[in-house]
């Protein structure tokens, strides 16, 4: 039995790419076979470059082709060497390269088109011999994945199991140990511990149940593995604070679950708004609140020396 027939559907990207590798391989026997001076992966850049008399930006092919800017960078540079195209400055525009076949690329034209027609009929010899249309299900996964990436889809079913997981619970007395001590080492991490951090994390219940608030807590099972606190900022609106997650269970949604658990306490709170204050520094944490809904305002002065951005949440 084939490895990635057992393996199934979660082998499709290793399985095309034997089958890539396998048409790579049957590729340059066949460019050989004609005389086309070419590696098969500069065929893309090759063949629209030879639809036009005109020079094309890098941009332009990447698009085309749908390939990175990097990656038609580096085709072009190999095709380069090889004398088969040749790359100028834009007049217009200094910081853009112009490509174009060389006469030597224009030379090879003739020879590829005997080759594209041969190859086309082979093509269509292998899919009629097939049950299954290849190209039509190759183009209806390019579309689907070009709405949704495989990466969304796959954290959408990771975020669902880590739900079932990750518990996020209202704070008790037995946690005010783990939410003092995450919190006091991740700002030692990045800034310095100021009073007003010691005043809500030495006493939550004064500082920020008493008045109104309330502190979540996420469990993996019974360990604390992030916090984050609502305090109240003004009326009808709540401050999201305090938010961290221990450092072993970074990069694992976690933080995701207690934004949207934060949201819907505000909202059962009857908060308007949610409001937080953060550091520019902190391009992970500011991309969540963003994802969350979040955007930069400018509210009232902060208490924290750190604080250099303010963001809302309007509920």
């Amino acid at each position: 039995m084939d490895l990635f027939d057992e393996m199934g559907p979660m082998a499709l990207g290793s399985r095309l790419k034997r089958l890539a590798d396998r048409l790579l391989d049957d590729a340059r026997h066949t460019y050989a076979l004609y005389g086309v001076p070419l590696d098969p992966r500069w065929f893309p850049v090759f063949f629209a470059l030879s639809r036009t008399d005109q020079s094309l930006s890098t941009g332009e092919l990447a698009r085309q082709i749908g390939q990175s800017h990097a990656s038609v960078s580096q085709v072009v540079k190999e095709m380069a060497r090889q004398g088969l195209a040749t790359s100028s400055r834009d007049p217009a525009d200094g910081r853009s390269n112009r490509i174009r076949l060389s006469p030597a690329g224009r030379a090879v034209v003739p020879q590829a088109r005997e080759q594209y027609r041969d190859v086309n009929a082979a093509v269509e010899t292998l899919l009629g011999e097939s049950h299954n249309d290849l190209l039509q299900a190759a183009r209806e996964a390019e579309t689907l994945l070009a709405r949704r990436s495989m990466f969304e889809r796959v954290k959408d079913e990771y975020r669902g199991r880590l739900e079932e997981r990750i518990r996020v619970v209202d704070f008790e007395p037995r946690h005010a140990e783990a939410f003092r001590r995450l919190n006091y080492v991740w700002i030692e991490e990045h800034f310095e511990v100021e009073g007003a951090d010691r005043a809500a994390l030495d006493s939550p219940k004064e500082k920020i149940l008493d008045p109104g608030g309330a502190i979540l807590i996420a469990l993996d099972g019974e360990e604390v593995v992030g916090t984050c606190a609502l305090l109240p900022h003004r009326p009808g609106v709540l401050e999201l604070a305090k938010m961290t997650v221990a450092e072993a269970s970074r990069g694992k949604q976690i933080g995701w679950l207690l934004g949207r658990a934060a949201i819907d306490r505000g909202r059962s709170l009857g908060a308007r708004s949610l409001y937080l204050e953060s550091n520019t520094r902190l391009t992970a944490a500011l991309g969540l609140y963003r994802r969350l809904g979040f955007q930069e305002v400018h509210g009232d002065p902060s208490p924290y020396a750190r604080a250099n951005i303010q963001m809302e949440l309007d509920l």
